[in-house]
């Protein structure tokens, strides 16, 4: 196997957050093992390093501001599970989405007509 197609190589700063971001989702959960922290640890020094100065050389201030936020965010959850709480939420858009939102449940009766005329009672 060639080594160049080894590895995922995202070819812009977006690409690279949106990589991290689903990684980050996927692993949000796991328990927290000393390899796990060294991997999260080492996502944050790239998100400060590479994809900060890859984002700086693009001149896109916004995704500097969503690189920010996003770094943010995983030193919170570091802080959060070591204190041995759980972490609500995930990532969506480089920020925090809680997990935990409003769900509507909502019954649907079909009240002496056809199929199209629908009420809903709540």
């Amino acid at each position: 196997m060639n080594e160049e197609n080894r590895y995922v190589q995202p070819k812009n700063a977006k690409e690279a957050m949106e990589l991290i971001q689903k990684l980050f989702n996927q692993y949000r959960n796991a328990p927290l093992t000393a390899e796990l922290l060294q991997y999260h640890n080492n996502l944050i020094m790239r998100l400060q390093t590479d994809i900060k100065q890859a984002a700086e050389e693009e001149h896109n201030e916004a995704l500097l501001a969503d690189l920010h936020d996003m770094t943010e965010l995983m030193r919170r959850w570091t802080t959060i599970r070591l204190s041995g709480r759980p972490f609500t939420g995930k990532m969506r858009h480089f920020r925090f989405a809680p997990a935990n939102g409003q769900k509507f449940k909502r019954q649907v009766h079909k009240i002496g007509g056809s199929s199209a005329h629908r009420a809903s009672r709540h």
